[in-house]
């Protein structure tokens, strides 16, 4: 695995800082049943690192402490902790909403068969990954057979109800782009999105997010090893659009590792970029419970131009129409 984070240390990219801390995004693992090309988290079937009950019980503290309102449950595949169904809960009982990152093809693993009815059960927001709507692409990107299945399960979350008109039970679908460019208009691809998986499949949804590829981890390593970071990184500081650093995700989330440790975002974490704080080479979670972190620096390298290139990218898709 090459190395990125090297190459982008020494950035232009303009200072930032942290407003109104909203949304808690909470890595479970990196364990997961595929292995993506375009995967930032360098996630797979035979990663280990899985977070504890009792890093568990820190970020619900957190939570009720810090007066959270959504909190990000994300992977790897994070339905593959024995603790996520109990973090659910936990903080559905606080009155949080919670997201759940799937990757579709969980829902047909040994041990998940009831997890449609569970999300449903628990009122959960899917953030589901299709990166694109023709079986060819998802298979290259995401290994043979995961287009049949991942249509297979998206029809059986909305069988349960998810994004179906009136029921409340929100699925969105996320777009990411087969290599080193950028994604195309969010809206757009929003229509073709509905028309061919509503005409092939009879699958409806109620959002798209087009993510930008992040050079980091695997998708960065890919691009060292083609000859092609450099051309990459050059697309994304070319297509720089200012007005989008008011909306970039970091602002209001905080990143927290499998271990408790805090980031400024998912993308940080991967390449080790603690949060700025007192001056520690590491913040763990416990140490900022109940604090207010308005106004304090957030931590960039040349990466956060992914964020804001083009239409920007974020954990909730596109930053401007």
């Amino acid at each position: 695995m090459h190395a990125t984070l090297p190459l982008m240390r020494q950035s232009e990219f303009p200072a930032i800082k942290r407003k109104r801390l909203e949304t808690l995004q909470v890595n479970l693992g990196y364990k997961c049943n595929q292995s993506c090309v375009h995967c930032h988290v360098n996630a797979g079937p035979n990663r280990t690192e899985m977070m504890t009950r009792e890093t568990i019980n820190d970020v619900l503290a957190f939570v009720q402490a810090s007066h959270i309102g959504k909190l990000d449950i994300t992977g790897g595949a994070p339905e593959l902790s024995p603790h996520f169904r109990d973090l659910v809960r936990a903080a559905r009982d606080l009155g949080v909403q919670v997201m759940d990152r799937c990757n579709l093809t969980i829902l047909e693993q040994p041990g998940q068969e009831n997890l449609a009815r569970f999300l449903v059960g628990q009122r959960v927001v899917v953030v589901a990954s299709l990166p694109c709507y023709l079986e060819e692409n998802v298979d290259r990107q995401r290994g043979k057979g995961v287009f049949e299945v991942s249509i297979r399960a998206l029809q059986l979350l909305n069988r349960v109800g998810y994004g179906q008109p009136g029921s409340g039970l929100e699925l969105s679908l996320v777009y990411n782009p087969q290599g080193p460019v950028l994604p195309p208009a969010q809206d757009q691809l929003k229509t073709d999105y509905r028309a061919h998986l509503g005409e092939r499949y009879g699958i409806v949804f109620n959002e798209l997010y087009v993510l930008t590829n992040m050079p980091i981890q695997r998708f960065g390593s890919m691009l060292i090893s083609k000859g092609q970071f450099e051309h990459y990184m050059d697309v994304l500081k070319n297509a720089y659009q200012p007005a989008n650093i008011e909306n970039v995700m970091c602002r209001n989330l905080l990143s927290v590792d499998w271990r408790g440790y805090v980031y400024d975002c998912d993308f940080n974490q991967m390449l080790g970029l603690p949060l700025a704080y007192k001056g520690r080479p590491q913040v763990h979670l416990r140490d900022l419970s109940g604090r207010d972190l308005a106004g304090t620096p957030i931590t960039v390298a040349d990466h956060c131009y992914g964020c804001t290139a083009g239409q920007g990218s974020s954990c909730g898709g596109a930053l401007v129409g």
